[in-house]
């Protein structure tokens, strides 16, 4: 048999916050005897539901879910982390006859998992690391991504300017190793994938519904005690540091510190929601071989049936 024909398959289904991708893939699961693969990089943390608007075990339908609700908040998770569990979580899942569903908004997780992307060993260094966040803290973040554009404008154009870790990691590998992270990531990508994949996205056609759904979103999240979960964060801010940074809680800081009113907080989170949207949008559209499916369109259950029966088939 073709070594090719013996890749797993993997069914992933992406998009942007807020477009429902728990409950089709929860019901796709169901239908093709699936488990599903957690690629959100928030939903990995105990503790952190309500902000992440985390699959809870009544909507999981005794689907088995994994790579969910299993990390202490303080604890760092990068994407080799998550390429490296999810791979062995496959082949369990697949030599159990079931099949794969990787699920989540970080595309990162989903694009450097269904590629086969490497993650050569870290090469780190402290005080290099050091100094470029004090640069960033005495002269603003925007010098250094001024600088990333300049060195690696490939790798840039993939990079949010206020993503600060990512600006630094990249400048970071420049200075030790001379090496343009564009480049090792192009040489990381194997010529052929590990997997047959199809990749759902879901969608708006009319982007001011996404927008409506994603202030619903933050109103539900409110009334399920978003706060007290931004306020253990606040509180552990220093230990909790992923979270700390993450939409969904640091805007809700200016409040408990008796800085902004909650009002503004929460209409700063439907902004920030907004934009992170936006941002999931550009990402999966880059991608290659993605089906988009428009909720406002179409009903994606019965369009995502047709098209995971094709692929089984194929």
């Amino acid at each position: 048999m073709d070594a090719l024909c013996e890749r797993p398959r993997v069914v992933a289904i992406g998009g942007p916050t807020a477009t429902g991708k728990t409950a089709l893939s929860v019901a796709m699961a169901r239908r093709f005897n699936g488990e599903i693969i957690n690629a959100d990089s928030m939903q990995i943390y105990r503790e952190l539901s309500v902000g992440t608007a985390k699959v809870m075990p009544e909507e999981q339908q005794g689907v088995p879910h994994h790579l969910l609700d299993f990390l202490p908040p303080e604890c760092t998770y990068s994407v080799a982390d998550f390429t490296a569990s999810a791979s062995n979580v496959i082949s369990e899942i697949t030599a159990r006859g079931h099949l794969p569903f990787v699920v989540g908004g970080t595309g990162l997780y989903i694009t450097s998992l269904l590629n086969g992307v490497s993650f050569a060993p870290e090469k780190n260094d402290p005080q290099v690391r050091r100094k470029l966040q004090q640069e960033a803290a005495e002269q603003g973040p925007e010098v250094l991504y001024q600088r990333l554009k300049t060195l690696d404008p490939v790798y840039a154009a993939k990079v949010h300017p206020h993503n600060l870790p990512r600006v630094i990691r990249a400048l970071e590998l420049y200075e030790i190793t001379g090496r343009k992270m564009s480049e090792q990531q192009q040489n990381s990508r194997p010529s052929t994938p590990p997997y047959r994949s199809l990749c759902l996205c879901l969608g708006y056609r009319d982007r001011s519904v996404l927008y409506r759904r994603i202030d619903q979103r933050v109103d539900q999240m409110l009334e399920k005690g978003i706060l007290a979960e931004a306020e253990l964060v606040w509180k552990n801010r220093e230990r909790y540091r992923t979270a700390a940074q993450a939409i969904g809680y640091k805007e809700f800081f200016p409040y408990l510190e008796g800085k902004q009113t909650l009002p503004e907080c929460i209409n700063s989170l439907k902004q920030a929601t907004r934009n992170y949207a936006k941002r999931q949008l550009t990402w999966f559209r880059h991608q290659g071989e993605v089906v988009w499916l428009y909720v406002d369109e179409e009903n994606p259950a019965v369009q995502a049936e047709k098209l995971i029966e094709n692929f089984l088939q194929g």
